[in-house]
C-alpha cells in the first residue's frame, strides 16, 4: 500500500505526535474534565495536521539539486506555518470552552516532537556504524 508520506523519520515523528496527543487527552480526561481533554486533543491535532502537510510536501520532492531541495523545504515550512496559524485561530475563534494551558501545552509538546525528526535514523540497519 502506497503512502503519501515516504520519509521514514517524518512518519515516525507523526506517530509520536499522535501518541503524545492520545496519552495527554486520556490523562486529562481522567484527572480533569472533558473540556481539558478536548483542548489537549485540539492542540495536538493542530500540530499533527500541519506536520502531516509538511511531510507530504517533502515526500513529493523528486529533484536532487541543492536549490530544489531548499525550495521544497521552504515551501513545506511555509505551508506548515500558514496551517498552524490558521488552525490556532480557528480553534480559539470557534471553541469557547478551550482551556488554554492544556491546548497550548500539548501543542508545544507535539511541536517539540516534530523537531526531533532530525534525530531519527532513515537507514534500515541502525545497528552498524558506517
Amino acid at each position: 500500500m502506497a503512502s503519501w508520506i515516504t520519509v521514514k523519520p517524518l512518519v515516525i515523528v507523526l506517530r509520536w505526535q499522535l501518541l503524545i496527543t492520545i496519552v495527554a487527552t486520556c490523562v486529562l480526561a481522567l484527572l480533569m474534565d472533558l473540556q481539558y481533554a478536548v483542548s489537549a486533543f485540539l492542540g495536538g491535532m493542530v500540530s499533527i495536521i500541519s506536520s502531516a502537510a509538511f511531510a507530504i510536501i517533502v515526500s513529493r520532492h523528486k529533484g536532487y539539486s541543492a536549490g530544489g531541495t531548499i525550495r521544497t523545504a521552504l515551501r513545506a515550512e511555509a505551508v506548515k506555518i500558514f496551517l498552524t496559524i490558521t488552525l490556532l485561530w480557528i480553534v480559539f475563534k470557534t471553541y469557547d470552552g478551550v482551556k488554554a494551558y492544556a491546548f497550548i501545552g500539548i501543542f508545544i509538546l507535539t511541536v517539540i516532537a516534530h523537531s526531533l525528526a532530525l534525530f531519527v535514523s532513515d537507514s534500515k540497519n541502525t545497528d552498524r556504524i558506517n
